[in-house]
């Protein structure tokens, strides 16, 4: 299995082309299934979730193509993947698949206004919490489908198609708004999203929907009207840049130290995180290229955060500025409301020297002057680069184990620090 070797005390040097991001390619790829006409998608990141829901939606039918890269193309250009489900063949996604990647659930949108009929599979538990799917069930209802739950899957139909509605989630949720607004760019009349997510992979989304003819207005608000259509059509459509990979970085150079140009970075998708790393002491420069981050030798500043949807502080960022703040100079309070059982980091941050005390969903960081290299385990995607972060500041070397989750969303990340002057290595076995 492989590992990350890391030898901290590097100062970062350079500048990172940040990729496409993770969750706004996934829903674009299942909004594939709305059309019997090609989607292209360019900027599409090389991840291990990528390529799985490739395999999830070949199952349903849809033939792809990822096109190679052109002579002199740089090696930060992202994949151009088009794909096709001119023949949806199967509108049951099973467990074995499913299981491994939550958002293969979004699936059941597009196959039931479609098709008019799904079985998916529940998605089942997760690292960080158990995130049940009542807001994706409740909003199809809502737009006439009839659910049942049969040996675990989620059985959908709609045989005279799904009708327009008001769904109105009790909490934000960006998987069910993806789902939802997918679906009722087929339904018959007028659908009404109320506390609907506001994230920029939604918006990302909406835009591609109506490149492909849906009639979608207000996406990045909180309310969002989609006027259904009998059909929609193709199109070529690009991925906004990663705001968490984006955030990352930052927080690498914060706590590593150093000055690097985030190549592509669009800072208004992420402009919370960025307000917090500024305030730990990091100077965020805007760029026509992307954003510059730098951090001299001075030391780092406590900062206080809590996790909230969009336009808020990310909880995607959370376990990396967790991380960020073992080093600064004094105490921080991270407060953690998206998701439960997502401080699984902290275990492994301590084998580090951080001294963090947990508290239900809040945790107090105790600022250390050193943080010294160990052997530790990620348990999940973005825990195990908050590991990389404390690995880049840490003294001695760090070994971070189970890095597969890292695959998952971070695209070459081992190159990318090492062309910056980090000293970072990927082990096999």
């Amino acid at each position: 299995m492989d590992r990350i070797r890391i030898e901290g005390g590097r100062r970062l040097s350079g500048a990172i082309p940040i990729s496409g991001a993770k969750n706004a390619t996934l829903p674009l790829m299942i909004a594939s299934l709305l059309t019997d006409q090609k989607l292209t998608l360019e900027n599409v990141p090389a991840l291990a979730d990528v390529a799985l829901l490739k395999r999830i939606l070949a199952n349903h039918g849809v033939d792809y193509m990822v096109s190679g890269k052109r002579a002199g193309d740089a090696p930060n250009i992202g994949e151009t993947l088009t794909l096709s489900a001119e023949n949806i063949v199967d509108t049951t996604a099973p467990y074995e698949l499913v299981s491994r990647m939550r958002a293969s659930f979004w699936v059941v949108g597009p196959l039931l206004a479609r098709m008019r009929e799904a079985r998916v599979s529940l998605p089942g538990g997760c690292a960080i919490g158990t995130r049940p799917v009542d807001f994706f069930l409740m909003g199809l209802e809502a737009l006439g489908a009839k659910i049942d739950i049969e040996g675990g899957y989620v059985v959908a139909k709609a045989p005279k198609g799904l009708s327009g509605a008001r769904v109105h989630f009790p909490h934000v949720s960006v998987g069910a708004t993806h789902t939802i607004m997918m679906a009722a760019t087929l339904a018959k009349g007028e659908t009404l999203i109320e506390n609907a997510a506001s994230e920029p992979e939604v918006r990302n989304l909406a835009d591609c929907l109506i490149k492909m003819g849906a009639k979608i207005d207000g996406a990045g608000t909180p309310k969002i009207r989609i006027s259904g259509v009998d059909a929609l059509q193709g199109t070529t459509h690009r991925v906004l840049s990663d705001r968490i990979e984006t955030g990352t970085y930052a927080m690498a150079v914060a706590a590593a130290g150093g000055d690097v140009l985030l190549e592509h970075a669009e800072p208004g998708t992420l402009q919370a995180a960025l307000d917090a790393i500024t305030q730990a002491g990091a100077e965020i420069t805007e760029t026509n290229a992307g954003i510059r981050v730098c951090r001299n030798s001075s030391g780092l500043n406590p900062v206080d955060i809590t996790t909230e949807p969009f336009p808020g502080f990310p909880t995607d960022l959370q376990a990396q500025f967790m991380a960020l703040m073992t080093r600064a100079k004094g105490t921080s309070h991270i407060r953690e409301t998206i998701f439960e059982n997502r401080f699984m980091h902290v275990q492994e941050l301590a084998r580090l020297g951080a001294d963090i005390h947990l508290d239900g969903q809040d945790a107090t960081v105790h600022g250390v002057e050193h943080l010294k290299g160990a052997q530790v385990m990620a348990t999940d995607l973005r825990a195990s680069v908050s590991l990389v972060i404390a690995g880049l500041a840490a003294e001695g070397e760090t070994e971070v184990n189970r890095v597969y989750h890292l695959d998952r969303g971070f695209e070459r990340l081992e190159q990318k620090l090492s062309a910056c002057g980090a000293d970072i290595e990927r082990l096999s076995g």
